[in-house]
């Protein structure tokens, strides 16, 4: 499995305000170029977000189901990559002290990538996580400006 995590200096909050808006999701996540609510009411389970891809001349269409919503603590995505299968893709969102702490789990869940899942596979999530979290917390630490999210504390009752 690769796991990653990141401290973002905001209040989990805030953190929350970026991962509840699936247009922001083509800033942070690495590779993707457009995001938009496509099913639900997003993040909210089974409600899915549509998002584009482009590699070169190469332009993918797919979408990410929200599989499990905790708010305040978790959030749990089936990504589909096509032919290649599905990938599930876990964060958790923990308070630490003024800050965030995020981990991503992310693991090949179907298809060819998840028959073939190795540690050469995982090393090469991991890079991407890397970009991937520091990019959310450039996101969710330049909109420091902006109104803080919901109170996690009311979320989780």
């Amino acid at each position: 499995m690769a796991i990653r995590h990141q401290l973002i200096r905001r209040p989990p909050a805030d953190v929350w305000a970026v991962l509840r808006d699936a247009d922001l999701y083509c800033r942070w996540v690495i590779g993707t170029h457009d995001s938009w609510e496509q099913e639900g009411s997003w993040p909210e389970e089974g409600a899915s977000l549509g998002f584009t891809l482009k590699l070169g001349p190469v332009t993918y269409r797919s979408r990410t189901i929200s599989r499990i919503y905790r708010p305040g603590e978790r959030l749990e995505l089936e990504s589909i990559a096509g032919r290649a299968g599905t990938a599930r893709i876990a964060i958790e969102v923990l308070p630490w002290g003024g800050d965030t702490l995020v981990t991503v789990d992310e693991h090949p869940l179907r298809g060819p990538t998840a028959r073939w899942h190795n540690t050469a596979l995982d090393a090469l999530i991991q890079l991407r996580h890397r970009g991937m979290l520091s990019r959310l917390a450039e996101v969710v630490e330049s909109r420091a400006g902006a109104p803080a999210g919901e109170d996690v504390s009311r979320a989780r009752s």
